[in-house]
């Protein structure tokens, strides 16, 4: 019976998720983290909550979104040549050892100019984590909700702990990058069928 409602497909694309939200989705914790650090402690965990308030409003209305647009013919290409540089970028950090951590300018003046900061980061963070899932996804939108809980729940909750686990095995991050590329080449290839071939 437990097998009628978990196929190989279900179980392979579940898989690509985890790796996925591992990889993408402690990123938007630690720019958060970073930012706060720089306040005082009583506006340390207001910017937090604000942050991840801002990230997971975000990512509920971007899944919304991807998982419609997705099903445009032509815009599954270019969602995969957006994955394809997320794939590029995330492999500068992984080999070379990069940290994107220093690509963030915090400004510490004000309240208002750190939660933008945040949101900013989150923006660009959440779109990258939610067309990852939502191209392994596909039509499987049960799997999409789970991918979006879990990346939420991952970024409020180990976001310090996945970092540290990437640093440390860096297979986590090589396989997060393949099951990336994998969706990519088959946003890419889905889209490439129908308008050429």
């Amino acid at each position: 019976m437990f097998t009628d409602l978990i196929t190989p497909e279900q179980i392979t694309i579940l898989t690509q998720i985890i790796l996925i939200d591992l990889i993408l989705a402690g990123d938007n914790a630690i720019i958060i983290g970073m930012v706060a650090s720089k306040f005082p402690l009583e506006q340390r965990k207001k910017i937090i909550f604000w942050g991840i308030g801002g990230a997971v409003i975000l990512r509920v209305i971007l899944t919304l979104l991807t998982a419609y647009l997705l099903q445009i013919t032509g815009l599954r290409l270019i969602g995969g040549l957006l994955l394809l540089y997320i794939v590029y970028k995330l492999y500068i950090d992984v080999v070379k050892g990069f940290e994107h951590d220093s690509n963030i300018k915090v400004d510490n003046s004000s309240f208002l100019k750190a939660i933008w900061t945040i949101l900013l980061a989150d923006f660009t963070m959440s779109l990258d984590n939610v067309l990852g899932v939502a191209g392994a996804a596909g039509d499987h939108y049960h799997l999409l909700v789970f991918g979006l809980v879990l990346s939420i729940v991952l970024m409020a909750t180990a976001a310090t702990l996945i970092s540290n686990w990437i640093k440390k095995y860096k297979w986590i991050a090589w396989a997060g990058l393949l099951a990336i590329l994998i969706v990519a080449i088959e946003l890419i290839y889905t889209d490439i069928k129908i308008l050429f071939l």
